[in-house]
């Protein structure tokens, strides 16, 4: 979805442009929210599915982190009051700079993606029909919130 958000420009509309012109830059793509169903359940589950492997050990099965360890939940108020108002690109580079904390730096674009999707099932929001993207630009555009309707905190 979000990869055809760009400007296009037909090959005639470039070659009839004054030369001189000046030349608009392309669009930013529209800013997103994790609740608009940014990745799919497929995705989810793959995701899901690693982070039993990779992650459990230390984050829990339900996702619940370990204060006394300073390892943070992944779900609810303290996963949201750390991510809200960030977008999808820096939880992105977070997990694939840092996670595995005992393999940093381990995880494939993909798995990437795929846990992230699960990240934000896990935090209630929607699967939608396409697969979070690993596009840097695409995952800018995906800001994480809260649910709508829910009050702030």
């Amino acid at each position: 979805m979000l990869a055809g958000c760009g400007m296009a420009l037909s090959v005639s509309a470039l070659w009839s442009a004054p030369v001189g012109a000046a030349q608009a830059a392309p669009a930013a793509p529209t800013a997103r929210y994790a609740w608009d169903g940014v990745y799919t359940d497929v995705q989810a589950d793959r995701g899901e599915r690693e982070y039993g492997r990779t992650c459990a050990h230390c984050h829990g099965l339900a996702l619940e982190g370990d204060g006394a360890s300073e390892i943070p939940t992944l779900v609810s108020d303290p996963f949201m009051r750390r991510w809200r108002g960030r977008n999808v690109q820096a939880l992105f580079d977070t997990l694939m700079r840092s996670m595995p904390a005992d393999d940093r730096g381990s995880m494939t674009p993909r798995t990437t993606a795929d846990m992230v999707a699960y990240l934000l099932r896990a935090n209630g929001a929607p699967a939608g029909e396409t697969p979070l993207t690993q596009d840097r630009d695409a995952l800018a555009a995906v800001v994480i919130d809260q649910k709508p309707g829910s009050p702030s905190p």
